[in-house]
């Protein structure tokens, strides 16, 4: 595959990642599919979501990036070296978008959501993230590893599969990011040293080549008699 195919690729794939991590990180500001505690401004929403690693690193800085590295591909302006060298830079914007994203999604992960225990007394308690954990917590002690703990979280209920699951998609769509944008990395290097091996089309004129006969005579040229010549002209005619 030459340097100009990958690009499309590569370009082509970004799309569908970086709208998964905006989806994703827009669903996670509503918890289990309600939106009755964030209206009433209960705080709902875990500071990772609120960092809006999905949204900003593995959507915005993505998207970007994609719509050069695909036009990249094609033949025309941006098919040459130097727009190969620029989409070394933008895959590079990628990449620091991927690992952004990656970075608070595990986060997300670790950390577990923003929700109410029922505490001893029968009463809720205020929203905190109960899970919440320093790394060197992170074991199997963790909620992670420990599902029989999910019912913890009373409200919203189901909150912790419902985090588990966004934030597991964010981060594995931020990893094939992070793998595509290096590989474009790469590729826009070999691009740029040897160019993007798009086959160029010869746009301009056809010329026929030249026959040894002699121009072709005018159609209209056999049709118009020749002139009538006088006999006397050249010779002197005798005198009646």
């Amino acid at each position: 595959m030459c340097t100009g195919k990958c690009s499309r690729v590569v370009g082509v794939g970004l799309w569908p990642l970086a709208l998964t991590c905006t989806i994703c990180n827009l669903l996670l500001c509503f918890p289990d599919w309600d939106t009755r505690t964030c209206r009433a401004g209960a705080g709902c929403s875990p500071p990772e979501v609120l960092q809006q690693g999905g949204l900003v690193g593995g959507g915005a800085m993505i998207l970007i990036p994609a719509i050069h590295i695909q036009a990249t591909g094609r033949q025309g302006c941006c098919g040459n070296r130097c727009g190969m060298f620029l989409s070394i830079l933008f895959a590079l914007v990628g990449v620091a978008g991927s690992v952004y994203a990656v970075s608070v999604s595990a986060l997300g992960l670790v950390n577990g959501p923003l929700c109410q225990v029922q505490e001893a007394n029968g009463s809720l308690s205020t929203w905190a993230q109960p899970f919440r954990s320093t790394h060197e917590e992170l074991s199997e002690q963790s909620y992670l590893f420990n599902t029989s703990t999910w019912d913890a979280c009373v409200n919203p209920p189901g909150v912790i599969r419902f985090n588990v699951i966004l934030f597991s998609l964010v981060l594995v769509a931020a990893l094939m990011e992070l793998l595509l944008c290096r590989v474009q990395v790469l590729n826009g290097l070999f691009g740029c040293l040897c160019g993007t091996c798009n086959k160029k089309q010869d746009r301009g004129p056809k010329v026929r080549p030249h026959s040894r006969a002699g121009p072709a005579p005018h159609p209209r040229a056999s049709r118009i008699s020749a002139p009538a010549t006088d006999p006397c002209t050249n010779s002197p005619c005798p005198t009646p």
